[in-house]
């Protein structure tokens, strides 16, 4: 339950759970049995989950068979970046969930460029295809298909038909993308992508990997035959129920978002008009349609997200695991754009349930936050 007194702003963190995951849990609560038991109570478990699996993969035009449940996208992302190979081809702009076992795992890493729009450079994926690619080598592609931070919608199906033509594979992070963009797993052309619940609504420390029939990768945890032996341990029955039910509305928020990116054109609007010098990160570049990113050139980020809090709007400095640290936002960084705009830029996220009236708060608290004069650097 969200506070009526508080506006919140930071939904590409999380989003509120939605009523219809938490009464799949409460109800998944009272099921005894072990999702692996042959018993009747065992059956009613696994009833569940296999449920949540067809729910989750008809959301992403998956099949059942090929969604994996895990506590998360970070352990999929992980796990994905660990599967032994010789080169992966990515970008500073995407997850730190992705970048950190990328360059942990002992495969060259070769980085892509990103325009300071925030689009990642075809022209650069090629050639990193080409470099990764020679001699056979097993090597990888990845690619967001949303950034987390900026909301830039990322060429995916441009960049799956350039791996193909190379025989590299593609992984996909689509964790800020599935909800607000249509997913049609079957024809992208990725041999595999991530998906985390509590973007969508559902509850948190559960999420997905989605890997294409024939894809081969080592299992994400050994010591069980779960998960089609892809991950080992008792599935987390009472998550899993409310990512599946999270997932089977998700497809009815299609008008939501349409609202919510008329509401972040006005907020984008309102902003410009309230401080003149503010700088909307990947404006010219598509863009899901719920989230700004905002520079105020002279303000520090982490000054302006305390002080929105203190006036009870809720907003963000970067991904959530990264900004509570001080600093130029990396993403920004990598982007090209001054230390300046980097250290400036916060996170403004909207979602299903957002109202003109929260809007409206953001605003007003805006215009009292950076409206005056400028917060220490």
């Amino acid at each position: 339950m969200t506070d009526a007194t508080r506006t919140y702003l930071d939904n590409n963190a999380s989003a509120p759970l939605r009523d219809s995951a938490r009464a799949a849990m409460v109800a998944a609560m009272d099921v005894t049995g072990n999702p692996s038991s042959v018993h009747a109570e065992g059956r009613r478990a696994r009833a569940i989950v296999e449920k949540a699996r067809e729910q989750v993969a008809a959301l992403v035009g998956a099949k059942p068979s090929e969604v994996v449940f895990t506590s998360g996208a970070t352990e999929a992302n992980n796990a994905v970046m660990d599967a032994g190979w010789k080169a992966i081809c990515v970008s500073a702009i995407e997850h730190d969930s992705l970048l950190a076992p990328a360059r942990a795992c002992g495969a060259k890493v070769i980085a892509l460029s990103a325009s300071q729009d925030g689009v990642v450079d075809l022209g650069s994926v090629q050639e990193a295809l080409s470099h990764a690619a020679q001699g056979g080598a097993r090597a990888l592609l990845s690619v967001m298909m949303v950034n987390n931070e900026t909301g830039v919608i990322q060429p995916v199906a441009e960049a799956a038909d350039l791996a193909r033509s190379l025989g590299v594979a593609l992984h996909v992070d689509a964790v800020q993308g599935v909800g607000r963009l249509p997913v049609d797993f079957a024809s992208l052309g990725a041999d595999t992508l991530t998906i985390s619940a509590h973007k969508l609504g559902g509850p948190r420390g559960v999420g997905a990997l989605v890997i294409r029939d024939g894809v081969n990768l080592p299992a994400l945890v050994k010591g069980g035959g779960q998960e089609r032996r892809r991950r080992g341990g008792t599935e987390n029955v009472v998550g899993i129920a409310g990512f599946g039910a999270a997932a089977a509305e998700v497809a009815r928020d299609v008008e939501a978002m349409k609202r919510a990116s008329a509401l972040r054109d006005q907020l984008e609007a309102s902003v410009m008009s309230l401080t003149p010098d503010a700088v909307i990160i990947g404006r010219n570049a598509p863009r899901i349609g719920n989230t700004s990113c905002i520079a105020v050139p002279g303000k520090q980020a982490e000054t302006l997200v305390i002080r929105m809090d203190m006036e009870g709007v809720a907003i963000s400095a970067g991904a959530a695991c990264t900004s509570g640290k001080v600093g130029a936002n990396t993403v920004i960084t990598a982007m090209g754009l001054p230390e300046s705009v980097a250290r400036s830029a916060v996170r403004v996220s909207l979602g299903a349930e957002t109202s003109e009236t929260d809007i409206a708060a953001f605003l007003a608290a805006w215009q009292k936050v950076a409206g005056g004069a400028a917060l220490a650097a």
